[in-house]
This record gives structure tokens, sequence and C-alpha cells, in this order.
């Protein structure tokens, strides 16, 4: 049996939703067949990973950056 290999990460959050994108509408059309349909349903679920692994990050940084205006303001 051949041993799977990761699937290739985006280059950006942006890719990653255009790609999104592309494949739940290539899937809802119905123009793939069902093992296309599966690979394709199995990287739409990579990529929405991806995407809110990315978000979730941006989220933290911001938090901290607002904790340290916060900050920042009240030593004032």
């Amino acid at each position: 049996m051949p041993k799977a290999t990761a699937p290739a990460a985006p280059a950006s959050y942006e890719a990653a939703q255009q790609e999104l994108e592309q494949l739940v509408a290539r899937i809802e059309a119905g123009q793939l067949p069902l093992d296309e349909m599966l690979a394709g349903y199995q990287r739409a679920a990579f990529l929405l990973d991806f995407c809110r692994a990315r978000l979730q990050a941006v989220q933290a940084q911001i938090q901290v950056l607002d904790e340290g205006m916060a900050h920042a303001w009240t030593a004032q």
C-alpha cells in the first residue's frame, strides 16, 4: 500500500480561500466523478482547517497588540 503524502499547504490564506471556493463550486455543480469528489472534499477540509488556523493566529496576534496598546495607554 503506497504511503500517503501530506497535502500541500497553500501559499497564503487568500490562496487557500480561493482554492476552497473553487472546490466547493465544482463539488456543488456535480462536475466531479465520485473519487475526485471525495479527494476534493478531503482537500476542502484541509483548506478549511488551514484558514481557521491562520485566522486564530492573527486573532492571537491582534489580542497581544491590543493588550500592549492598553498597557501603553495606562502607563502614560
